[in-house]
């Protein structure tokens, strides 16, 4: 049988033991608090860097767009750059061709002799460049063209209209009047550029025949003592009585228009100075049109062949002439029959003194 002793040992072993027990546990369940928390921290951290490493990737995306977009820039400004570049090289080509345009002298112009003849006219800034028209006209058959001295008086035959023409007898026609309207030049632009190979040969001797004048021209300017070379062709400018000469080759033209003044033997030991000056190409680029009113001329159409022509016209003529009909002073006038083809010529209507400004 224990004794009481032994039995309290055991009993303060027991609740040794107990409280050692509950010791472990409450260090257990510290230590299952920690896990827990540490559980929950390394989870957050875990979110944290996925966090950051989502971030960082965003960001290292964003920052290679941006170097992606400078590229694209960079690339954008060099071919800008480039095409500017082109630009001005045009740019300057342009400019060079344009100042070996201006540096043919404003003197270098053919000679052309002139004399006061007492008219006035408009003051030096005036800049226009005049164009004398000459328009061919073919007329229909049948009709006649009448222009009168007074304009007054071809508007008065308009505003009739019709006109009944007694041609003698109980012969009678009736015409119709009708307005004149010719497509005219209104504006024309040009490109003009210096020819390499050809010059513009003026103040020529006015009694050398014409064949003379360019076999002589030709001898002169194909020599190399006189600044020439090989000739291809020579032409004569009929309207201005000037000379075109066309080399073979690009390099003769320029240095005799430099020279500008020449003398050639035309006539054995008599020479007379001839002026050389560069000869232009021109290119029209724009050539714009309109309706012009002919003040003074009347279309009269539905002539009848009746009788002869120079009769139908005189008899015409007569009837317009006359101001109890409408008419006034006829200027000139123009039948084309039935049968046949007439060309007319329309040039610049000039007014007479007292209408001129």
């Amino acid at each position: 049988m224990m004794s009481s002793k032994e039995a309290l040992s055991l009993k303060v072993q027991h609740n040794q033991l107990l409280k050692e027990q509950q010791d472990l546990s409450r260090a257990r369940d510290d230590q299952e608090d920690l896990a827990k928390q540490f559980r929950q921290r390394l989870v957050k951290l875990r979110i944290s860097l996925e966090e950051d490493d989502n971030n960082q990737a965003r960001d290292v995306d964003s920052e290679r767009k941006k170097i992606a977009a400078l590229h694209d820039e960079e690339s954008r400004l060099k071919r800008e750059i480039q095409r500017a570049e082109e630009e001005l090289q045009l740019e300057e080509e342009s400019a060079h061709h344009l100042k070996q345009q201006t540096d043919v002298s404003t003197a270098a112009v053919p000679e052309k002799k002139v004399v006061f003849t007492g008219e006035t006219g408009y003051g030096a800034n005036t800049l226009d460049f005049d164009v004398k028209p000459h328009i061919v006209y073919p007329m229909e058959e049948g009709t006649a063209l009448i222009t009168f001295e007074d304009e007054e008086v071809a508007q008065k035959i308009l505003s009739l209209r019709e006109h009944k023409v007694d041609l003698g007898g109980d012969c009678a026609i009736t015409l119709e009047a009708k307005l004149i309207q010719l497509l005219v030049p209104c504006q024309v632009e040009m490109d003009t550029e210096v020819c390499s190979r050809r010059i513009l040969v003026s103040n020529l001797p006015k009694k050398v025949g014409e064949d003379r004048l360019l076999d002589k021209l030709e001898i002169h300017f194909a020599k190399s003592k006189n600044g020439g070379g090989e000739v291809e062709e020579s032409d004569m400018l009929h309207d201005s009585g000037n000379v075109v000469i066309t080399f073979t080759e690009n390099n003769i033209a320029k240095g005799l228009a430099d020279k500008q003044y020449h003398d050639v033997e035309f006539e054995k030991g008599r020479k007379n100075r001839v002026k050389v000056t560069p000869f232009l190409n021109g290119e029209i680029t724009s050539f714009q049109t309109r309706l012009s009113a002919c003040g003074r001329t009347v279309l009269l159409t539905g002539i009848p062949a009746v009788m002869e022509q120079e009769n139908l016209q005189d008899l015409l003529e007569i009837h317009f002439q006359k101001t109890s009909n409408g008419g006034g002073e006829v200027d000139a006038f123009l039948y084309n029959p039935l049968g046949q083809h007439t060309l007319a010529l329309f040039e610049e209507d000039c007014p007479t003194e007292d209408q001129s400004q």
